[in-house]
């Protein structure tokens, strides 16, 4: 990364990071579906997976010798609240709509998030959205009503389902908006290890507070795929995501990841057999092209 960096100007390289973050989240409902057919259960899934990404950020940690100026009162306590917002609260509420609401529409309702972080971040900074942002959310979205389309087609929602995956969206779009500020502020490393510390803490605690230890004992694959989970759906991607805030900020961030569900979609194909059809495929095209837009000059 330090010589492609050397090559590419900053906000094309925050957008790689962006895409290259984008495909890791993709693929961690891949390695969840893998996983879930062990019997494991989604609360267990994710504690294995934030346990497995500790022990990952520990090894980042003792192998990254720089330590930085020390934190500030304010600086904590931002980590803290976003740390708890972006990673905790966000994949609960999640969690808690996926109990009633199907995978599809729960995926389509995700997609709000990019749309919500631009225009949080619009108003933090006072600043007015560019034309061509607009056009963005418009073309990225129409594409993913065309590869959500015929899943949403016999689609039943419960509606405290359907909120609760919502404010899971919109947790996450505040988590995206407040964060490229911390990381000017501290770094985009520092930043990463110290906000995902305070969700696996979080999300240890909150299962330790809901079930028993024992359920920690699942077959090998499971552990497997959740270490693959964490090392290219949690931390790498999240050190990516924070490097690209750094260098595009959070708004243009959350629009690549836009791209995220068309990839589920794809790796779905691949690996567990599922069938895209014709007009699905022309969404996963026009949602490629929206991202591309992006990353094109003002």
């Amino acid at each position: 990364m330090p010589q492609l960096s050397m090559s590419l100007r900053p906000a094309q390289v925050g957008f790689i990071l962006a895409l290259l973050a984008s495909t890791g989240f993709a693929a961690k409902a891949i390695f969840a579906k893998l996983a879930y057919r062990y019997g494991v259960d989604a609360v267990t899934m994710v504690t294995i997976r934030m346990l497995l990404s500790v022990v990952l950020l520990v090894g980042i940690r003792l192998w990254r010798t720089e330590t930085g100026a020390p934190l500030t009162i304010p600086q904590k306590l931002w980590l803290i609240a976003l740390g708890v917002v972006g990673y905790y609260l966000s994949s609960l509420l999640d969690f808690i709509g996926l109990q009633t609401v199907s995978a599809s529409l729960e995926r389509l309702i995700l997609c709000l998030y990019p749309t919500l972080t631009v225009l949080i971040s619009a108003a933090l900074q006072r600043s007015r959205i560019p034309g061509r942002i607009w056009l963005v959310m418009l073309v990225t979205y129409l594409g993913i009503v065309l590869v959500l389309g015929p899943d949403l087609y016999h689609a039943r929602a419960d509606w405290f389902g359907v909120l609760c995956v919502a404010l899971s969206a919109t947790t996450f779009a505040l988590y995206m908006s407040f964060s490229p500020r911390v990381i000017q502020a501290v770094g985009s490393m520092r930043f990463t290890e110290l906000a995902l510390g305070v969700s696996c803490l979080a999300i240890v605690a909150h299962f330790a507070l809901t079930r028993p230890w024992s359920d920690l004992q699942q077959p090998a694959p499971v552990w497997g795929y959740g270490l693959l989970m964490a090392l290219f759906s949690t931390v790498l991607p999240i050190y990516a995501t924070s490097a690209a805030m750094q260098r595009i900020g959070g708004a243009k961030t959350a629009l690549i990841g836009s791209f995220g569900p068309v990839l589920t979609i794809i790796f779905g194909l691949g690996i567990l057999g599922e069938v895209l059809t014709p007009l699905q495929w022309l969404g996963a095209a026009v949602v490629l092209f929206g991202v591309s837009l992006v990353n094109k000059k003002d």
